[in-house]
């Protein structure tokens, strides 16, 4: 888990961080989450500022409330969100950037070379394997 960062609501941070724990396989479908005391122990709030958190999650279908148990990640939790971060990626940054290339008169084959080398410096730079 990383900290929190105050940029925006403490419980939002929460649920986005847990999102990102189910999107990167790091917590797979079918396992417990943390609990509301766990979450609020790590990050130091309160346990009802987690708990919302974990509600934000449970509303979105992420994870499932088993009674007496605890949070667990839902069936399908991780191909929803991988989904829906796709759609988004596609909205935020693809179309933009294909409007103004076409702004710019950059042809097809000349901005998938553009995108290639930003791939591959971004490897060389972090590591990443695009």
């Amino acid at each position: 888990m990383s900290q929190l960062d105050g940029g925006s609501p403490i419980f939002v941070q929460i649920a986005d961080e847990l999102a990102n724990q189910i999107a990167d396989g790091s917590v797979g479908e079918g396992e417990r989450v943390a609990s509301s005391n766990e979450l609020a122990a790590y990050y130091r709030v309160n346990p009802a500022t987690a708990a919302r958190g974990l509600t934000v999650l449970l509303d979105e279908g992420l994870v499932e409330k088993r009674r007496g148990v605890g949070m667990f990640v839902a069936p399908g939790a991780r191909e929803k969100l991988v989904r829906a971060r796709r759609q988004r990626f596609t909205e935020r940054y693809v179309r933009p950037l294909v409007v103004e290339a076409a702004r710019l008169g950059i042809r097809r084959e000349e901005l998938l070379g553009i995108v290639r080398e930003e791939q591959d410096s971004a490897e060389v730079t972090t590591g990443a394997k695009a």
